[in-house]
């Protein structure tokens, strides 16, 4: 077992290839897809002393495992989980040394929902638009994992991060989530616009990669029917018939036909990565910068 690949021994509930993603090719319909927790996924590359846009594996939940090939360096970080090799514990948030041929197993999240797992080299499956990232709605890229799959790996660099561990932010308590009013606000009553930025929503279980689904208060619309299909932006806040606002993701549509009633700062989707079910969501209004 010499060549650089990855043999998968448990998939988990839903482990997906993920990079930087692929923006700029909206106009194709296509997402920009990527690691939801970027700062997470970047963290954990430097750690191995792969290059920040590296592709890496994004679990969600429950964590997976995996049996490399050659000897690998490889650090887990994002939701803090049990990470062991041949059952033996070793750190979460630090660079492990991993044999060849021993299981890695990264287990269920304790806090937070998404974690990355980081091989020196980066996973190194063929990119499509540039990118090697899993893309749910469209379905560009490769496929989930599954039990049995093989993934190849890059050429390591012969630097990496020598630390203990690496400090990172904790999954939220209550997520808040800063809005920029718009484009749709007027959509909606003057008295469902309130509701929205001072009433405590929560993360719906029907979440996911393509939108964070809430549950709370629905919101009255001033206008009747529907929308022409117009572009939408990653973290859209689209409020679709329910009145439920849905906040977009890395594998967002395009397009959309339901009113977008604001949008959330970029900076702010991490947190939202990793807010599970039922965590607490609160929308604040900010002023256009």
């Amino acid at each position: 077992m010499t060549d650089r690949a990855l043999v998968v021994v448990r998939s988990g509930a839903l482990t997906t290839v993920q990079d930087l993603g692929r923006p700029g090719h909206a106009h194709l319909g296509v997402p920009r897809s990527g690691a939801l927790d970027g700062p997470a996924a970047a963290l954990a590359n430097r750690l191995v002393g792969n290059a920040r846009d590296a592709a890496v594996l994004e679990t969600t939940l429950n964590g997976c495992a995996v049996r490399p090939r050659s000897a690998v360096l490889v650090a887990v970080g994002g939701a803090p989980c049990p990470v062991t090799v041949d059952g033996r514990p070793v750190p979460w948030g630090a660079p492990v040394p991993v044999p060849a041929g021993a299981l890695l197993n990264v287990g269920t999240a304790v806090a937070g929902l998404r974690t990355y797992v980081a091989v020196s080299g980066g996973i190194a499956v063929d990119p499509v638009l540039g990118s090697r990232s899993t893309d749910l709605l469209s379905g560009l890229g490769p496929p989930p994992l599954t039990d049995g799959a093989v993934l190849p790996l890059g050429t390591p660099t012969l630097l990496h991060a020598r630390v203990d561990a690496a400090p990172q932010p904790a999954p939220p308590a209550e997520l808040v989530l800063r809005v920029t009013p718009g484009p749709r606000d007027d959509w909606f009553t003057r008295g469902a616009v309130q509701t929205f930025t001072s009433r405590t929503y929560r993360v719906s279980s029907a979440s996911n990669r393509i939108g964070l689904r809430t549950e709370g208060p629905p919101l009255e619309r001033a206008v009747p029917g529907e929308l022409p299909s117009e572009g939408m932006v990653l973290g859209a806040v689209q409020v679709p018939p329910d009145g439920r606002p849905v906040v977009f993701l890395a594998d967002h549509p395009t397009t959309g036909g339901y009113p977008v009633i604001a949008v959330v700062r970029t900076e702010d989707l991490a947190a939202a990565a990793q807010a599970v079910p039922g965590t607490p969501v609160r929308f604040l209004e900010v002023r256009r910068r």
